[in-house]
């Protein structure tokens, strides 16, 4: 099955259960169907929260992340994130921990159909955001007890070597026309070394997960990749969601990177960009599908 199939399902009937059960103070709020993602089954109860279940096993370490850290590494932000208020222990056959955190304001960038290169407010703001994110202080204040890159997203080897495959299987497919800037960029990328980088990071920072009302950001969710490594897995987003200005303006407000950082980021906003296509497609989101399309070739120019 692929792997963005659930391996518990999570029903409004479930989820007002599970909520009322632990949460008494909830029991008379609504509960419906927001979201469902790769990791996790959202459900909006009342108008102010949002609780997050996880779907498959694989995500469980990374909600008990969530709801350890980020109460912690908000104050530091200057976006908002979901902290979690309401932490649910498994019951009711649901195996595994959830919560419940702020709904945030805002839709997802992914979804806005912006042109790439008219965000530059929103690349102002990631890279603001990202400065503060990837602090030496930060690092040392939050970082105890992250794990080191648990998906290997900054591992240039074997990042190549998934990046073609995927590549190809959409090429295959008819979904992606073969393109000599891209296989450049992964052949330079495939001999660079490991980085010694260990800020903290999102771990999977792209459209999907910004929010947006207008041309201002309203938060960044979906935390559950949080970690420490290379600041360039993170700063992919400025290749795979950004293009012109807009990604000057986040250069402007992040820093200047160095060539290495650049290549790396690139080819992991390249690898995030194959990968979502194909999820796209299967689910029939046609909206994410564009975005991809056009961040595959952003992240080359």
């Amino acid at each position: 099955m692929p792997q963005w199939d659930p391996e518990v399902t999570v029903d409004p009937t479930l989820a007002h259960a599970l909520i009322a059960g632990q949460f008494p103070q909830l029991a008379d709020l609504p509960v419906r169907p927001f979201d469902a993602g790769w990791d996790n089954t959202v459900f909006r109860v009342g108008d102010d929260l949002l609780f997050r279940f996880p779907r498959r096993e694989i995500a469980v370490p990374g909600v008990r992340r969530e709801i350890a850290v980020l109460g912690r590494l908000a104050p530091h932000l200057p976006l908002p994130i979901p902290v979690p208020l309401h932490v649910g222990a498994p019951a009711l056959g649901f195996p595994w921990p959830w919560f419940g955190a702020p709904h945030l304001p805002g839709v997802g960038l992914m979804t806005t159909g912006l042109p790439f290169e008219d965000r530059a407010a929103v690349g102002a703001a990631l890279g603001e955001f990202l400065r503060a994110l990837h602090s030496p202080v930060l690092a040392a204040e939050v970082g105890e007890g992250l794990p080191p890159d648990p998906t290997r997203r900054a591992d240039m080897p074997y990042r190549v070597a998934l990046t073609r495959a995927r590549l190809h299987e959409l090429a295959e497919a008819g979904e992606w026309i073969d393109d000599a800037a891209t296989h450049a960029l992964l052949d330079a990328a495939a001999t660079l070394p490991p980085s010694s980088g260990r800020a903290v990071l999102h771990g999977d920072l792209h459209a999907a997960h910004v929010l947006v009302a207008g041309d201002a950001v309203t938060g960044v969710i979906d935390w559950g990749d949080l970690c420490v490594g290379d600041p360039a897995i993170d700063l992919s987003i400025a290749f795979g969601a950004l293009a012109g200005p807009s990604r000057a303006a986040f250069l402007a407000a992040r820093g200047p990177l160095d060539a290495a950082t650049e290549l790396r980021a690139r080819t992991i906003a390249v690898t995030l960009a194959a990968i979502l296509l194909a999820y796209a497609i299967d689910q029939d989101l046609p909206h994410v599908a564009a975005e991809c399309r056009r961040a595959l070739v952003a992240a080359v120019r």
